[in-house]
């Protein structure tokens, strides 16, 4: 569950703060799961009761939807099925062109160093075609929630602005806005006052907690119903946050 951040320095790969040889990092990925024959699998944790409302979760760079599934089926959420899809498997330019699950190539840490545009473009567009599946299950735009984690996240909060239709919420757990400069002249007025919840780790060393501070300014801007929680951890999660996440989601979805 957590998001497989990598750094490069000479041979060697940071992950998760832990350096280990890049033979490691290769072994991880090929036992990880992630092979082409899964990407794009829909994890899924079924509401407890009727089914009103749908949250769809991307995971971060480096992990699958399996883990994230499991961890919202332990939320035991009434009437919110969660849907978490698996990102397909690339070449990530930051972390020497390792192939691993990812929404779109990450170039540069720095906020306003190069992004992959239309990478991003790419994951936005697939996100809404999974909308689309929901709004064609009976799950109305206005009850689908979308989130994720790190990577993940910057998918879903630039979806949710961009989106026509309004969505009932976000969730962004420790991540940031991508292609920021267009916001917020590029807010869709059907989304404009949704309700976030964003929660970043404090001593967050892969997507600084300062980074979230700087989202969440922005975000401001688009609506007025963001609640901002920080915790004491790394780039992660944790049960407090988990807690958090539950109640928010609770909170937008019909019996």
């Amino acid at each position: 569950m957590l998001d497989n951040f990598t750094l490069t320095t000479n041979k060697n790969i940071i992950l998760i703060g832990t350096i280990v040889s890049a033979s490691s990092v290769f072994l991880f990925l090929c036992m990880g799961g992630s092979s082409s024959k899964n990407m794009n699998k829909l994890c899924v944790a079924n509401p407890q009761a009727r089914h009103t409302a749908t949250l769809i979760f991307l995971h971060g760079l480096g992990d699958t939807g399996q883990a994230w599934s499991d961890a919202f089926k332990q939320l035991k959420l009434k009437n919110i099925k969660c849907v978490c899809p698996t990102a397909p498997v690339m070449p990530v330019t930051l972390n020497g062109g390792f192939m691993m699950p990812s929404w779109f190539d990450i170039v540069s840490l720095n906020p306003d160093g190069q992004q992959d545009v239309a990478g991003i473009n790419k994951a936005v567009s697939s996100l809404r075609e999974l909308i689309e599946e929901e709004e064609k299950k009976g799950i109305s735009s206005e009850n689908i929630i979308l989130g994720g984690f790190s990577q993940g996240g910057a998918v879903a909060l630039y979806t949710a602005f961009t989106h026509d239709k309004p969505l009932a919420g976000i969730v962004g757990l420790s991540t940031w806005l991508p292609i920021h400069s267009e916001f917020p002249a590029g807010l869709k007025e059907a989304n404009r006052n949704i309700p976030v919840f964003q929660g970043h780790g404090r001593i967050d060393p892969l997507v600084p907690f300062k980074w979230g501070e700087m989202t969440r300014d922005v975000l401001q801007k688009m609506t007025t119903k963001i609640d901002f929680k920080d915790y004491p951890i790394q780039h992660s999660s944790c049960p407090e946050e988990m807690d958090d996440v539950k109640n928010f989601l609770t909170s937008l979805a019909k019996d």
